[in-house]
C-alpha cells in the first residue's frame, strides 16, 4: 500500500478510535451524571437506544450520499456534529436535552462510520481490504476498551469534563481530516434517487449480501445482549466488584485488538472470510451459553475473552465480504451494514434487560440460540452458493 494511502488509512483509524472511545468515555460517568437530573437506569436505557435509533435512520442516508458526493465531507460533517453534541450533552440542564444531544451524537456517528468503511474500500484492493478492515476494527475495539478508563479518570475533574474532552477530541479529528484526508471522487455509476429508509431496507433484501446483513444484525444483537447483562449477571451471581468487572471487560477488549491488528489478515489469507465468520458465530454461541456453567474468576475471564475474540473476528470479516460484493455501491452497502448493526444494538439491550428481569440466565440462553441459528443459516447459504458456482 502506498504511503499516501497509508496516511489516509491512519486518519480514518484515528477517526474511528476517537468516535468509539467517546462512546466508552461516558460509561462510568453516566450513572452519577443522571442522578443530577433525578434519573436512573430506565433513562440510561432509553438514552442508549436513541443513539442506535439515530444511526439506524441516518446510516443509509449517509451511505448513499457518500456514493454520490464523496466520503470526505460527510466524515468531517459527522465528526463536527458528533463533537458538538457531546459538548452540548455536558452543558445540558434538563433531561430532555440529554435525549436530543444523544440523538445528534447518533446522527454524527451515522455520518462517520459508513463513509469511513466505504473510504477504506476506495483506498484498497480486494487483496488489501481484509487487513485494512482489521485495522479499522482494531481502532474501534481499542476505543471501546480504553474509553471507560479515560472517562473515569477525567471525571475526577468534574462530571461534565469527560463530555467536553470527548467532544473537543472529536472536533480536532474533524480538523485533521480537513487538512490530511484526500478527496475521492464518487464511484457510483447509476444513481438511485428518492429512496426513503424503508425502500432502502427493502432493496437490501435483494442484494447478494443480504445474509451477511442478517449476520451483522445477529452478532450485534448478541454482543449488545452480552455486554448489557454480563455486568449485572456477575454482580448478582458472584458479587463482583466494579474492579473485577473492569478487568473482565478490558482483558477481552485488549486481546480482541491484538487479534484484529496482527492476526486477522493471516487468518483471512489461510481460511477465507466466510470460514472465519462461521467459526466466530459458533464460538460466540458456545461461550455465551457456557457463561452459565462456569465459576471462578479466571475461568469466567477466559470465557468472556473467548466471546470477545469471536465478536472481533466476525465484524471485520463481514465488513470485508460485504465490501467485496458491493461493487460500486460501497456507501449504500456500508450504510445498510451500519443500520442492521444499529438494529441489533437497539433490540439486544432492550430484550436482554426484559429477559434478565424474568430470570438472569435467559439472556444468555436466548442469545446463544439466536447466534447458533445464524450459524446454521450462514452455513446453509454458503453451501448453496458453492453448489451454484460449481454448476456454473
Amino acid at each position: 500500500m502506498k504511503s499516501s494511502k497509508k496516511l489516509a488509512l491512519y486518519i480514518l483509524m484515528f477517526n474511528m478510535f476517537i468516535t468509539f472511545s467517546a462512546v466508552g468515555l461516558i460509561v462510568p460517568v453516566m450513572p452519577a451524571y443522571l442522578k443530577t437530573f433525578g434519573a436512573a437506569g430506565q433513562a440510561l436505557g432509553f438514552i442508549i437506544a436513541v443513539i442506535a435509533l439515530a444511526q439506524f435512520i441516518f446510516s443509509p442516508v449517509a451511505g448513499n450520499l457518500s456514493d454520490r458526493h464523496g466520503r470526505k465531507n460527510l466524515i468531517i460533517f459527522g465528526l463536527f456534529v458528533n463533537g458538538l453534541s457531546q459538548i452540548c450533552f455536558g452543558l445540558s440542564t434538563d433531561l430532555w436535552m440529554l435525549f436530543v444531544c444523544r440523538f445528534f451524537t447518533g446522527v454524527g456517528s451515522a455520518f462517520i462510520v459508513p463513509p469511513v468503511m466505504a473510504y477504506v474500500a476506495d483506498l484498497t484492493t480486494k487483496a488489501e481490504r481484509g487487513k485494512a478492515m482489521g485495522w479499522i476494527g482494531a481502532a474501534i475495539s481499542l476505543g471501546f476498551m480504553i474509553g471507560p478508563g479515560i472517562g473515569g479518570f477525567l471525571s475526577n475533574v468534574s462530571l461534565h469534563f469527560p463530555f467536553y474532552f470527548g467532544g473537543s477530541a472529536t472536533i480536532i479529528a474533524g480538523i485533521l481530516s480537513i487538512i490530511i484526508l484526500p478527496s475521492i471522487k464518487p464511484v457510483m455509476k447509476e444513481e438511485v434517487k428518492g429512496e426513503n429508509l424503508f425502500q432502502q431496507m427493502a432493496r437490501s433484501f435483494k442484494t447478494s449480501y443480504f445474509v451477511l446483513l442478517i449476520v451483522v444484525f445477529v452478532f450485534s444483537f448478541g454482543i449488545a445482549n452480552f455486554q448489557s447483562t454480563l455486568t449485572m449477571f456477575l454482580t448478582y451471581k458472584f458479587h463482583y466488584t466494579p474492579n473485577d468487572l473492569a478487568i473482565v471487560m478490558t482483558v477481552g477488549g485488549f486481546v480482541g485488538v491484538i487479534v484484529q491488528a496482527f492476526v486477522l489478515n493471516k487468518l483471512f489469507t489461510v481460511f477465507g472470510e466466510m470460514k472465519i465468520i462461521l467459526f466466530g458465530l459458533l464460538v460466540a454461541a458456545l461461550s455465551l451459553y457456557g457463561m452459565l456453567y462456569v465459576s471462578g474468576f479466571f475461568i469466567i475471564l477466559l470465557v468472556a475473552t473467548l466471546f470477545s475474540i469471536a465478536s472481533t473476528l466476525i465484524r471485520p470479516a463481514v465488513n470485508t465480504l460485504i465490501s467485496k460484493t458491493a461493487g460500486d455501491e460501497q456507501g449504500y452497502a456500508a450504510g445498510m451494514n451500519n443500520s442492521y448493526m444499529s438494529l441489533g444494538n437497539m433490540i439486544g439491550p432492550a430484550l436482554a434487560g426484559t429477559l434478565f428481569d424474568w430470570h438472569m440466565n435467559l439472556p444468555f440462553t436466548v442469545g446463544a440460540i439466536i447466534l447458533l441459528g445464524c450459524f446454521i443459516l450462514t452455513f446453509v447459504w454458503t453451501k448453496k452458493k458453492r453448489k451454484h458456482r460449481e454448476v456454473l
